[in-house]
């Protein structure tokens, strides 16, 4: 219920990553599993810069339960990242939930610094190493609730480091909203 992983027991409430390290965002809302059409479609939208489906993708967070914040801040790209891709699709994402929220979407606080290597392939010791560092933030985040948005958390590396970083901005609450969660293999 921390993290969004799928647990084994429909009785379970938190799993084993969260029970042995609490993260810094206090919940995952997804709105799906990393599989089926959905991972085609992101996958699509992603590697294939299909824009286009950054609405519809966008449309279905906006089934769920969104709560309030100050402000929705997309996890970021690095500069070399940005202009591989030609985009940055949780921005793109972002875009759709602040249009029909009104919440505030804020791209200046969250900065990627550091180019890192792709987080495919690495195992989850290795994507959090990998990502040491490599975020900051400009500005105070004082006392507020923020919505981290990402497209796919794997094994939540990227979102727990941004959390961290927005946390130790002064955020009072990190809730992270991602398109899709990949179950751990």
């Amino acid at each position: 219920m921390i993290c969004a992983l799928p647990v084994a027991s429909e009785h379970a409430r938190i799993c084993g990553q969260c029970m042995q390290k609490a993260p810094p965002f206090s919940r995952v809302i997804t709105y799906g599993l990393y599989e089926g059409v959905l991972a085609q479609a992101i996958h699509q939208f992603k590697f294939h810069r299909i824009r286009r489906l950054s609405k519809p993708l966008g449309n279905l967070l906006l089934h769920l339960d969104i709560p309030h914040a100050d402000g929705i801040i997309p996890v970021p790209l690095s500069k070399k990242g940005l202009i591989a891709r030609g985009f940055n699709q949780s921005l793109l994402i972002s875009h759709v939930i602040a249009k029909h929220t009104g919440i505030t979407l804020c791209m200046d606080f969250l900065f990627k610094t550091k180019d890192t290597a792709p987080q495919i392939g690495l195992s989850a010791r290795e994507r959090l190493s990998n990502l040491k560092n490599a975020f900051e933030v400009h500005g105070n985040l004082k006392d507020l609730r923020v919505l981290l948005v990402d497209d796919v958390i794997t094994t939540g590396a990227t979102v727990r480091e941004c959390s961290k970083m927005l946390m130790k901005a002064g955020a009072q609450e990190v809730i992270v909203l991602a398109l899709a969660r990949a179950p751990l293999l």
